[in-house]
């Protein structure tokens, strides 16, 4: 299973993914409505808001998964970050860079996979929002669009935090 290549600006993503004081804070509940949302507004079992850290995939944000990260090498994010548009692996037992994965050949079981990178206004990819099934499956285009719709909520959030308090 080939891990996801690092950014070429990894450590100004870090940098900044670190001065936003989010890894490893409690939840928090506009987060966690935004993944119950697309959990029930989309019919996904799975939801997560993901940050991608130096070594693992945190969730800040999760629906229907009980561990709270994983390995970075093992994340489907780490390869949805490298991009400008949504990915989708609509059956990851078929896909070469998932097939192996231990989150596909054993619990969670992960065959489908749609993650809607978190943009920063700089350009940084901080994680995803992403829904995730057991099952093989599609997902129609309006579907998609209100997923990315809700990863826009999400880093609109992130990016309210870091506007300078009025006086």
């Amino acid at each position: 299973m080939p891990a996801a290549p690092l950014p070429p600006d990894e450590a100004r993503r870090q940098a900044l993914l670190d001065s936003l004081g989010l890894l490893d804070t409690a939840p928090e509940p506009v987060f966690d409505q935004i993944t119950r949302l697309a959990s029930r507004l989309l019919g996904f079992p799975i939801t997560l808001f993901t940050l991608i850290d130096r070594d693992r995939q945190w969730f800040k944000s999760r629906v229907g998964l009980a561990f709270g990260e994983t390995p970075r090498e093992l994340a489907f994010c780490s390869h949805a970050i490298e991009r400008d548009e949504p990915m989708l692996v609509f059956d990851a037992r078929q896909d070469l860079r998932f097939r192996d994965n231990p989150l596909v050949t054993g619990a969670p079981h992960i065959r489908f996979y749609a993650g809607v990178p978190l943009v920063d206004a700089q350009g940084y990819r901080l994680g995803t929002l992403c829904v995730l099934d057991r099952e093989p499956r599609r997902l129609r285009e309006r579907e998609l669009r209100a997923l990315c719709e809700l990863a826009e909520i999400a880093m609109e959030e992130i990016r309210r935090r870091r506007l300078p308090a009025a006086s």
